[in-house]
């Protein structure tokens, strides 16, 4: 398996560190606001990585938190927390706020066939981890007490920026916008391990600490999630491309001055969705949620495939008629298996093989889903029998996770039930398309054989044979295909 690394810019053969265990983070949801698809399309490829490489036979242990503190509206440790500007619009507490958003997101994700971590942490449930690491740093030099604030001190690190080539001048004060200059950074690029003082008041959650009664940075807060329950080392570490910087770039500095050694092997970042009017995010208005999808008539698992249908590191540009497609692809998807007719004899183990090594082949390349969903559809196509196909689709539903063996069940038991409730002949397409001519041909052939003037229905199964239309004679009705 090759995954493109965005520390070192080039796809890389994936070797975990120990053979019995990949140890992998994911960045979790701050949780005071509803998740928008856009956030939650990291997620749904973070869960396809995951369920790959369990898929392939590796044994996985993935750590995911959720940020319950210390997450300011800027990511550069400026403004407003955003946990407590959501208790205030709402009228909450902040730990009722992370609460019902905490709720909020998993449901969503059940909704996504998206697979909850092996372990999500708070990060309110992890003073004390954070503090054992900032004392750490400031014992060895790597941190500073300023102003009543932590810093980390990056002018002590031979390298800084990971992820890209930044130019220091490009970070000035006033280049972004929402960042005051803070006079208690040595340098422009330090950054907040522990606040005492901050520029707003009526921060609800405060701990005691060495350095006075405070709460962590938000970038403190992986680091010591991810040492608590996955140790020293670490796999694989996934989020959105905009926790690159500076969120993944601080954590990569805190950690490794802290451990004394490389941290992190391979980082893993999914790039955005946009609208026709650029990034997706919750502050430019009205924002997309998985229950606004539902309210207007969309299967969320559509938008899954939508986004399995684009590689990870692509930006993807939502429109509601990319999504009308993607609905539609998935109706026909679920009809064409569902046409298939089991016959209970087992898949044919050389073609299954077959079948699952060209999928095998696209996510082993970088997590290429685009061509794992033209493999599943190779196998609709593959000249084999109706058991093994449905047998490498569920075996490859294990990581798509578009729930395509229980729809399909679903369509076939309905279809049958309104044959035997309507008692009439019955017109399948195989791939859920309606065309009348064809369906006009269908009908007049079955005339034909009830007015027993076989010939005739001989000739108009020939004609649409020559047409490219392949029709099969099931009980009570017809399924046809083009060819």
């Amino acid at each position: 398996m090759k995954l493109y690394n965005s520390a070192t810019r080039k796809k890389e053969d994936f070797v975990p560190n120990h053979p019995d265990i990949v140890k992998m983070y994911t960045c979790g949801p701050t949780v005071y606001h509803f998740a928008h698809i856009g956030n939650l399309r990291s997620y749904i490829m973070e869960d396809v990585l995951e369920k790959y490489l369990r898929f392939a036979g590796y044994n996985v242990k993935r750590v995911m938190n959720i940020t319950d503190v210390g997450h300011l509206t800027s990511d550069a440790d400026e403004g407003e927390d955003k946990m407590l500007k959501g208790a205030q619009r709402e009228h909450k507490t902040v730990m009722e706020i992370a609460k019902f958003y905490t709720d909020a997101f998993f449901s969503d994700c059940a909704k996504l066939n998206i697979k909850t971590p092996d372990v999500v942490e708070p990060a309110t449930a992890c003073i004390d981890e954070y503090i054992k690491i900032i004392t750490r740093l400031m014992d060895t030099g790597y941190a500073y007490f300023a102003g009543g604030n932590v810093y980390f001190d990056t002018a002590k690190l031979e390298r800084y920026f990971v992820f890209n080539d930044f130019n220091a001048e490009d970070l000035d004060v006033g280049v972004r916008e929402g960042v005051e200059e803070d006079t208690n950074k040595r340098n422009k690029n330090d950054f907040v391990l522990w606040f005492t003082k901050s520029k707003f008041e009526d921060q609800a959650l405060k701990w005691d600490s060495p350095w006075g009664v405070g709460y962590p940075g938000w970038h403190i807060e992986c680091s010591g999630i991810s040492m608590k329950h996955l140790g020293d080392d670490l796999d694989i570490h996934c989020g959105g491309i905009d926790n690159a910087f500076p969120h993944h770039t601080n954590e990569i500095a805190q950690s490794e001055a802290y451990l004394g050694h490389k941290w992190c092997n391979y980082w893993v970042h999914v790039l955005h969705l946009n609208t026709n009017s650029g990034k997706m995010s919750k502050s430019s208005g009205e924002f997309l949620t998985v229950s606004l999808l539902e309210e207007k008539g969309y299967d969320p698992l559509a938008y899954r495939l939508f986004c399995l249908q684009s590689h990870y590191r692509r930006s993807l540009v939502f429109s509601w008629e990319n999504l009308d497609n993607a609905q539609v692809t998935y109706n026909k998807l679920i009809a064409r298996i569902a046409a298939l007719q089991p016959a209970g004899a087992g898949p044919d183990q050389a073609a299954l093989a077959a079948l699952r090594e060209k999928f095998s082949a696209a996510l082993d390349n970088d997590l290429n889903s685009s061509l794992a969903v033209t493999a599943l559809y190779d196998v609709l196509k593959y000249k084999t029998d109706d058991d093994t196909k449905l047998a490498a689709i569920a075996d490859f539903d294990r990581v798509l996770s578009l729930d395509l063996i229980a729809r399909a069940d679903k369509k076939r038991e309905e279809l049958k039930k309104q044959t035997v409730a309507v008692g009439q002949f019955t017109i399948v397409s195989e791939t859920g398309e309606a065309d009348a001519e064809v369906e006009a041909r269908i009908q007049a052939r079955q005339d034909a054989k009830k007015a027993k003037n076989f010939a005739e229905a001989d000739r108009i199964r020939d004609e649409l044979k020559a047409q490219g239309i392949e029709v099969t004679d099931i009980p009570h009705g017809v399924r046809w295909k083009r060819i």
